[in-house]
């Protein structure tokens, strides 16, 4: 497994698996905005095959917000999202990043509570999907 990242642009292996999860599989119409233009974009591959991608950007203050965390359908359960998380870690850190925020979908909250985020914030609707903001002091 190799990470992968890319700056200020969305690459091709991160928009296939962002329309896949995001558009196909859960019905968002909404997927790509003016985030992903000044977005660090992290790609997790096996081998050349994209398997995860995620992307941050620094909302200042030190607070980087992460979203579009995604993991092809046939890979979940083998601890993909968690490697990225990781790699959001450090990557955001090393920026000078001293947390992280997410607007995690509702259902999704215990993977983010499982990688260190606590819930801050009431529920909000995105595209009509729950979402609670969360955040990870790194």
């Amino acid at each position: 497994m190799t990470f992968r990242t890319f700056k200020n642009a969305v690459p091709p292996e991160s928009a296939r698996l962002r329309q896949e999860i995001f558009v196909d599989e859960q019905g968002f119409t909404d997927e790509f905005d003016e985030f992903d233009s000044r977005s660090v974009h992290i790609l997790l591959f096996d081998g050349e095959e994209a398997v995860a991608t995620l992307r941050f950007y620094d909302e200042g203050g030190g607070s980087c917000h992460i979203g579009r965390v995604a993991v092809k359908k046939s890979r979940r359960g083998e601890g993909l999202g968690r490697m990225l998380i990781a790699e959001a870690v450090k990557e955001a850190g090393a920026l000078g990043a001293v947390q992280l925020t997410v607007g995690a979908q509702e259902d999704k909250a215990g993977f983010y509570s499982s990688c260190g985020f606590k819930e801050t914030g009431e529920r909000y609707f995105e595209q009509d999907y729950p979402h609670v903001e969360m955040i990870l002091k790194i």
